[in-house]
């Protein structure tokens, strides 16, 4: 369990770092996400799609106010355009599947509670069967907060370069009912690391893929690792005065990895960096949608949502849908990132989805044919 005392000290230091964005001289140079010293990718290329903390993003924005914006763009400064594939992937062109990781012994001992799901000693919030219960549920009760992600696709009929896809074009998959959650894995066979790298983090994926009989590249296709590390840790530097970040998601594959490219005998591995983010309180998203006990998970929902989100449409970065447009302030990012922390009660703010298996507090993922952040969007077969 977390440490609520911390909570006063990491606020204070927030505001403390965000008055210093004010010291930052104007530039006339076009502006994007990595160049700006506040985002959690600045300097780490393969932390793609990271979901920067509430005070990280309040930083980026007052920062790339003093820049100005070049809005000499012919559509939306959000809009999202197709990267063309990387090894032949570009989006989840097909059913989407989720493997949970619990990574590290330091989780305690597990059991099972009345829905089935995997509880541990070392997760005292329940966040581990919280996030299995919402993966199951996507895809049930009509919920069409992923049916925003459906307008987007890949494949030999849409060109590098498109901002929308021909309806005979391979879409992202609406999942099916309860297939999404596809199992979860207790590695309890090792510590996890204190500072988990990137490449570590890819590896742990790959050694999920053989434990799970993931074994060639088209068991892998569709699929997504999320690589859960306990409370207390700090993989990449969460939760360090560096690690200004929620989570982030890559493949194997990504040279630019910290400690390097993975090399996969399973194809392509794509998984996210998904630390316990309750360590982090309210920066990463505790009580965001909801009050009292209710909220202490919803960071677990909004930010590994925001993270599946960016997975299905962008699952080889940045071969799938990522904004292009070198003149916008949005370059560089995903659809969620496009959407992240807006405030719940407003125009595109996150929001409780409702799944057969509860509700859950989700974020908001950018549409480009309704030029807007989303929080349902009809299914695009």
């Amino acid at each position: 369990m977390h440490d609520y005392a911390k909570r006063g000290l990491l606020k204070t230091m927030a505001v403390s770092a965000l008055f210093a964005v004010s010291t930052m001289a104007a530039s006339a140079t076009d502006v994007a996400p990595v160049s700006n010293p506040y985002s959690p990718a600045y300097g780490h290329g393969y932390r793609h799609g990271a979901v920067p903390t509430q005070e990280a993003l309040h930083r980026m924005n007052a920062y790339e106010k003093l820049q100005g914006a070049n809005a000499s763009t012919t559509t939306s400064t959000k809009t999202l355009s197709y990267g063309g594939g990387v090894d032949g992937i570009g989006v989840t062109s097909g059913q989407p599947k989720v493997y949970l990781v619990v990574y590290g012994s330091q989780w305690g001992t597990a059991g099972t509670d009345a829905n089935g799901n995997m509880t541990l000693s070392g997760d005292a919030a329940g966040a581990v069967p919280h996030l299995q219960q919402m993966f199951k549920g996507l895809g049930t009760n009509g919920e069409l907060w992923s049916g925003t992600m459906t307008q987007y696709c890949d494949g030999s009929l849409v060109g590098t370069g498109a901002t929308s896809c021909p309806s005979a074009a391979a879409h992202v998959g609406y999942p099916a009912a309860g297939t999404v959650y596809a199992g979860i894995w207790y590695d309890n066979s090792v510590a996890s690391p204190s500072q988990a790298t990137g490449a570590q983090l890819a590896q742990e994926a790959i050694n999920a893929a053989a434990h799970f009989g993931n074994t060639t590249a088209a068991s892998n296709r569709y699929v997504q690792y999320v690589i859960l590390s306990p409370s207390g840790t700090h993989p990449d530097g969460f939760n360090t005065t560096s690690g200004n970040f929620c989570a982030w998601h890559d493949y194997n594959g990504d040279t630019t990895l910290s400690g390097g490219a993975v090399s996969s005998p399973y194809g392509d591995v794509a998984f996210t960096n998904m630390p316990y983010v309750l360590d982090m309180t309210t920066s990463c998203g505790e009580n965001y949608v909801n009050s009292g006990s209710a909220g202490v998970v919803d960071g677990f929902s909004i930010v590994n949502g925001h993270e599946y989100a960016e997975t299905v449409t962008d699952q080889n970065p940045a071969g799938g849908w990522t904004n292009h447009q070198r003149h916008s302030r949005s370059n560089g990012e995903e659809n969620a990132d496009e959407c992240a922390w807006i405030a719940p009660g407003t125009v595109g703010g996150a929001a409780n989805v409702a799944m057969a298996t509860g509700s859950f507090a989700m974020q908001a993922t950018w549409s480009n044919d309704t030029n807007s952040c989303a929080i349902s969007h009809p299914v695009v077969q």
